[in-house]
This record gives structure tokens, C-alpha cells and sequence, in this order.
């Protein structure tokens, strides 16, 4: 097997060290190029390096969920082609590390490495389903370029909150549970539109949902995790299935707390829930509309302020090791 390993020199949770000894095991098994990542989009163009060539057979991704992100856009940029495309394989570097996690494999680096290493000599796999999204023809934000997401996205309030993490970030703050929750709070607190929200769900054959103040979209389940406690925005969301969606058409200060409450304690069996929640499940196709830019983030990744962002559930998208 030819694989190239496509390696964050920032992941979080990795050293170098480590780092080379994943090297090591990985290249006693398959031949093995592996390239560090010297800019952001690199791993994107990695990925559609070893999509375009007839000589890689497995993309590993070492680092967090935007590596992640970068590597499968990379690899679907000439669209999904489960067959023909090189399979991935994820090594959690990141912080939270989402998609690895949801797949079932190990938070820690080396154990993910021998779980990997373990499903390859089995040939244990599987095909799972992504989000596309995409700017939607006839509005502002029509030339958009689409962009795929492996685990979620979000439109509103909780973007907000992740563009302001990033700027943290880019002061020198590590991504810490606490720089969210702090976050979080300011985010609440600035947020114009709490009460009275500008965004409209559409999709065929249906009645627009109004009025909607945050919208999570979900491509599988748990949305995050805090440490090492999963949370569920929408429990049913699947691999297997459609996109899921988690609105609130008021965020007050009262309901803030009650909803993050039920996201602590929330399970595979019950997420969210009350008369301001939305919960919608299996959704092939969707148009999210706002009457103000709104703040946009994919698997974690601020992209900036939309205005309408068109959302296609794409089953069986690619193959991933497991």
C-alpha cells in the first residue's frame, strides 16, 4: 500500500517526537511518503494531489478537525467517488478532534496510529456520508465557493463563538474548554439579534421555520465533546443518514442557561428540547437564509459572514479507515 501522510506541524497534542515515532510505525507497513503542512490550505492541495494521482491508495491526516477539513476537501475536489478515491485515515492531533473521535477511534495519537495499523491489516472500513454547502444562485452569496464539512457546521450564534476562539488564538491563547466558555458568554452578551432571530430554514415541499437565532447543522453525533464527555446537539444524526439540524428562535438569558444545561446532560437518546427549540432529522437538501450577514463555521473553521448558504446531505462520500 502507497500512502502519504499529510502532517500539522501545530497539532496541539502531538511533539515532534511523537510525531517521528508515528512515522516510524506507519512506514514499517505500507510506503510511505509523508509531507508536512507549510501553509493554510496546504493540506487541501495535498489532498487533491493524491485524488488526481493513480499512485496513493491511503491519505492519513495528522492533526486536528480543520487538517482534517483541508485534507477531504482536497480529496473531493473533483467530487465524491468512494471507489476510485484513496481511503483516509485520521490521527487525532488536534484539541477536541470531532470526526476521529465519532468515528471510534482513539483520542491519543499512538493508540489511533494502532488502530489504524490494526483496521488495515483486517481491511475494516467504511463509507461515510458529508456535508456539502455551498452559496446559494440568485443571492449575494451565489459565487461562494462549496465546501465540504465532516461532522457539523453552524450559522449564527455558535459561528460567532468559534470566530471568536479563533481570534484568541491568533493573540497566543491556547484553545482551552474555558477560552469557549469565555467566549461564549461575550458572544451572548453582544449578540444584536437574541430575541428577534434572522434566519429562515428552507426545503422543498415544507413551510419555511422562521425567526431562528442559532442553526447547528449536525453530519453525525456528538456535535463536540468537552473533555472527554460527549455532547449531543442531535442525537439521530448519523454517517448514514441525511444532515440534522438544531434551531433556537430565542436565546434569552434564562433559555441560554436551560439549553446549555440539556446539552451537558445530553445523550445518544435526548438533546436539546423546549417551545423555542427546532429539531429537525435526515435532511437531504436545505437553504438557510438571514436578513443580516451572519457569521458562518465549518467543523470548527470561522469562514466569515453569509447571507444564504444552501446545505446538501451527500451520502456515501468517501471511505475512511475505522
Amino acid at each position: 500500500m502507497r500512502a502519504l501522510l499529510v502532517i500539522n506541524p501545530a497539532a496541539t497534542t502531538t511533539s515532534a517526537r511523537t510525531r517521528d515515532v508515528l512515522i516510524h510505525a506507519l512506514a514499517s507497513e505500507m510506503k510511505l511518503e509523508a509531507v508536512t503542512t507549510e501553509y493554510r490550505g496546504h493540506a487541501r492541495d495535498l489532498g487533491r494531489r493524491a485524488a488526481e494521482s493513480n499512485d496513493i491508495d491511503l491519505v492519513v491526516a495528522l492533526g486536528g478537525d480543520g487538517t482534517v477539513n483541508e485534507v477531504v476537501n482536497g480529496l473531493l475536489h473533483h467530487g465524491p467517488d468512494p471507489d476510485r478515491l484513496p481511503l483516509l485515515a485520521v490521527v487525532p492531533g488536534g484539541s477536541t478532534n470531532v470526526f476521529a473521535r465519532a468515528l471510534g477511534l482513539p483520542n491519543h495519537a499512538v493508540e489511533a496510529t494502532g488502530a489504524i495499523l490494526d483496521a488495515l491489516h483486517k481491511k475494516r472500513e467504511r463509507t461515510v456520508g458529508l456535508g456539502l454547502a455551498a452559496g446559494t444562485p440568485g443571492t449575494p452569496d451565489e459565487a461562494v465557493p462549496s465546501r465540504w464539512f465532516t461532522f457539523n457546521a453552524g450559522l449564527g450564534f455558535d459561528a460567532g463563538v468559534v470566530g471568536r476562539v479563533e481570534q484568541q488564538r491568533e493573540r497566543g491563547k491556547r484553545s482551552t474548554h474555558a477560552l469557549y466558555l469565555r467566549q461564549t458568554v461575550r458572544q451572548f452578551l453582544d449578540e444584536p439579534n437574541r430575541r428577534h432571530g434572522t434566519i429562515t430554514l428552507e426545503r422543498d415541499g415544507e413551510e419555511p421555520v422562521t425567526g431562528l437565532v442559532l442553526s447547528i447543522i449536525c453530519n453525525t453525533a456528538p456535535w463536540t465533546f468537552l473533555g472527554n464527555r460527549p455532547v449531543y446537539a442531535s442525537p439521530k444524526a448519523s454517517f448514514d443518514t441525511g444532515l440534522d439540524v438544531l434551531g433556537l428562535s430565542r436565546v434569552s438569558t434564562v433559555s441560554v442557561a436551560r439549553y446549555a444545561a440539556q446539552l451537558l446532560a445530553s445523550s445518544p437518546e435526548q438533546g436539546p428540547r423546549g417551545k423555542h427549540v427546532v429539531s429537525l432529522h435526515d435532511l437531504s437538501g436545505f437553504t438557510l437564509h438571514s436578513k443580516v450577514p451572519l457569521p458562518l463555521q465549518m467543523d470548527g473553521d470561522h469562514l466569515g459572514l453569509r447571507t444564504s448558504v444552501t446545505f446538501t446531505g451527500v451520502r456515501r462520500a468517501l471511505r475512511v479507515i475505522v
